[in-house]
């Protein structure tokens, strides 16, 4: 086949239609009619003599010739992508960018209060678009919608950046006025009321429960293997919530460390260690290979891990 012969648009027709599996969506993104979609999609048939796509009671399927094309026309694409880039140096003093990040509630509480103040230094001009984990999928991070993922995962996709920002233990914050503090163990521990807060990964959350152990996280699953239990009275996705629940005379709020000392100054607050150990938990910055070598983009990384660095020590 002559390479000079076949559109290439066709691949970039292509990586949605794989990525979407359904012609209306993918017309949709890329902002043309069903029809001329479609027509696109019989002559990428053509050029590959496959069906690409096939219906089935799943809707369309892709075939094990169109996942064997999948990453390598992905990285196709992100080649061309870096190769059109521009040169130009990256003038963060002038520059009114628009950086679109993913942060979870603990990263909003941890990182972003220093970030902003180092940004209003350096770069006034700059704005950020935080969003949820709920409004963000994997998808859109893939495409370069979302420019950072900063957040706790367990998986990720192998095509996407990453760096690791820090470590964190955790830390019980209570009442100042919790009888707990005057016999602080497992046992006392235990025999009181709990905040649970959490939200990993990305995607519309679900409802919780205290039987869903696998589902706790951390902490509950470092009980579970001393075959302890703890009662659970809240639920929350808000760190800044639960924060604030800790000044509550019968609860007690088990978090990240770094969360828990934005309450150090609070008088109505005594923070403590745990009486049991519990894993780490691993803050992880990630981004699209599209977003790679973009000046700006490079930019925030690195001062992002500085600010990162300074939050550690």
């Amino acid at each position: 086949m002559n390479i000079a012969r076949v559109d290439l648009n066709l691949l970039v027709y292509l990586d949605v239609l794989l990525r979407e599996c359904n012609v209306t969506r993918a017309a949709e993104e890329l902002g043309i009619s069903q029809p001329a979609m479609s027509n696109s999609l019989r002559r990428l048939r053509d050029l590959f003599d496959d069906p690409l796509l096939v219906r089935t009671s799943d809707g369309m399927t892709p075939t094990d010739r169109a996942l064997e094309l999948q990453p390598l026309v992905r990285n196709v694409l992100a080649a061309a992508e870096i190769a059109v880039l521009p040169k130009t140096l990256f003038d963060a003093a002038a520059s009114d960018r628009i950086f679109r990040i993913m942060a979870s509630d603990y990263t909003e509480v941890t990182l972003l209060p220093q970030l902003l103040t180092r940004l209003r230094k350096e770069a006034p001009n700059i704005r950020l678009d935080i969003m949820t984990p709920s409004d963000v999928s994997f998808h859109d991070v893939e495409r370069g919608k979302v420019d950072l993922v900063i957040n706790r995962f367990d998986t990720l996709p192998q095509s996407f950046h990453q760096v690791h920002l820090w470590d964190d233990s955790f830390s019980c914050v209570m009442s100042a006025n919790n009888n707990v503090i005057k016999n602080w163990s497992l046992d006392s521990y235990l025999s009181h009321k709990h905040v649970w807060v959490s939200k990993t990964g990305m995607g519309v959350g679900v409802g919780m429960s205290s039987d869903d152990v696998q589902r706790l996280g951390w902490v509950d699953e470092a009980l579970g293997k001393l075959d302890a239990k703890r009662e659970i009275t809240v639920f929350t996705r808000h760190y800044q919530a639960a924060l604030l629940l800790g000044e509550q005379d019968d609860l007690i709020v088990t978090i990240p460390t770094i969360a828990a000392r934005t309450m150090a100054n609070n008088p109505k607050v005594v923070i403590l260690d745990p009486p049991f150990e519990i894993p780490r938990m691993r803050l992880k910055m990630v981004w699209s290979p599209l977003l790679q070598r973009d000046p700006g983009h490079k930019w925030l990384r690195q001062m992002i891990k500085d600010v990162s660095a300074e939050i550690a020590r």
